[in-house]
């Protein structure tokens, strides 16, 4: 998977009314994304309720999964501060052929570059065979990647650091390497990034938008005009007034009830933010029906 290019949704993760994952359903979501218009999704990203979802319930889905027909359009998430659970889960993800990570550095601790780099360093040494996007968003680990820090890890490991999901977006607009993909994380970011030499885009949102921004990037590498960009970043922009998790779950149980279920301290919307959304995507001609027939 060196240097990935396209629309990727950070995929949701769906629950039991008992807040156990259910399996079927979450595998089910992120096909019909793929269907609906990406090129890939990530799994157990921090949209996917990483960090609150137990490891055996990952490592079960993990192989359920693995029979998937879309098995090489998946990233997987770790979401562990732990180096040791981080390397022990993509150990068995790669006992079942997967290789494609998407990792952020720990939360909750101060570091800076020297850190980060030994953190990666360990894994690539425990995991050599690994490809590895790195996930930057300072906003959830509290730590901010540099271009440098970036640039120094690329050249230790040019193997298996291959991309970088810019959620912090202080690197989209700065980085170029080559056989690197640069994935700024908002639909807002993408035909700027696409102009810039970027790579696509790896968001929360793409679990409604995909069809729209499959068409962005499509039209921008056919050099088409471009028609459904502006209502694309409306609908990202409805969605940021809430936290995305809640914005889409709640979106979603328009569909089905099952994703109404959020492992706390994460829940859906109230019901007049629920409306409000609803009202405000409506205002852009976007809708759960409308999404649901495309």
């Amino acid at each position: 998977m060196k240097n990935i290019r396209g629309i990727y949704a950070a995929s949701m993760s769906v629950l039991n009314k008992d807040l156990t994952l259910n399996i079927d359903k979450t595998i089910e979501h992120a096909e019909m994304v793929i269907d609906n218009g990406c090129h890939g999704v990530a799994m157990f990203g921090s949209t996917g309720q990483a960090q609150l979802i137990p490891i055996s319930e990952k490592i079960n889905l993990l192989n359920k999964l693995s029979t998937s027909k879309y098995k090489d359009r998946f990233l997987i998430g770790t979401g562990f501060n732990s180096l040791g659970e981080t390397i022990n889960f993509m150990r068995v993800a790669k006992s079942l052929n997967f290789e494609n990570f998407l990792i952020m550095p720990p939360a909750f601790y101060k570091y800076g570059d020297k850190e980060v780099i030994n953190f990666y360093t360990k894994i690539v040494e425990a995991i050599p065979e690994s490809k590895i996007i790195l996930y930057n968003f300072e906003k959830l680990c509290g730590y901010k990647f540099s271009t440098e820090c970036v640039k120094e890890l690329v050249k230790k490991f040019p193997e298996q650091i291959v991309g970088v999901k810019d959620s912090s977006y202080n690197l989209f607009e700065n980085l170029k390497l080559e056989n690197f993909s640069v994935m700024p994380g908002s639909e807002s970011k993408l035909l700027k990034g696409l102009e810039l030499g970027c790579s696509g885009i790896i968001t929360a949102t793409c679990n409604v938008t995909a069809e729209l921004a499959r068409k962005v990037y499509d039209d921008f590498q056919s050099g088409n005009e471009q028609t459904v960009s502006e209502k694309l970043c409306n609908v990202r922009g409805v969605f940021e007034q809430y936290n995305l998790i809640s914005g889409l779950h709640t979106f979603y149980k328009k569909k089905e009830n099952i994703y109404e279920n959020l492992l706390p301290p994460l829940s859906i919307l109230d019901e007049k933010s629920e409306k409000d959304l609803i009202n405000n995507l409506e205002k852009f001609n976007f809708s759960i029906k409308s999404l649901m027939a495309a």
